[in-house]
């Protein structure tokens, strides 16, 4: 139930990202809802990895280049899923923070309470 949560409100900040970003556009919303579960796969498999790689760039940029690591996130998000395009790099990077900053209320949201 809480996977299902965090899918729908992920879905939900992305539907205002592709609203308020020019760049981003799709052609459903089912279209949307996939690539929010491909976007949370990658930031799953293949962001850390790439984190990994990208450390000392993240280190000396004083953790701004995970802007542009997120934005490298949509962008594979753009590749595949057919029906979701970025028109440009820029706009990813655009989307990428604000993407974060709804994400950041959005989790609030999904957050569990500890007891």
């Amino acid at each position: 139930m809480q996977l299902l949560l965090r899918w729908l409100l992920n879905t939900i900040a992305l539907f205002i990202v592709v609203t308020v970003v020019p760049g981003f556009s799709y052609r459903t919303i089912v279209t949307l809802a996939i690539a929010a579960a491909v976007l949370g796969l990658l930031n799953a498999i293949v962001r850390p990895i790439l984190f990994l790689l990208t450390l000392p760039l993240t280190i000396v940029t004083l953790g701004l280049f995970l802007i542009v690591l997120n934005a490298i996130m949509l962008e594979l998000t753009d590749v595949l899923v057919p029906g979701f395009a970025i028109s440009h790099f820029r706009w990813a990077i655009v989307g990428a923070i604000v993407l974060g900053l709804v994400s950041l209320i959005t989790n609030r949201i999904g957050r569990r309470e500890k007891s």
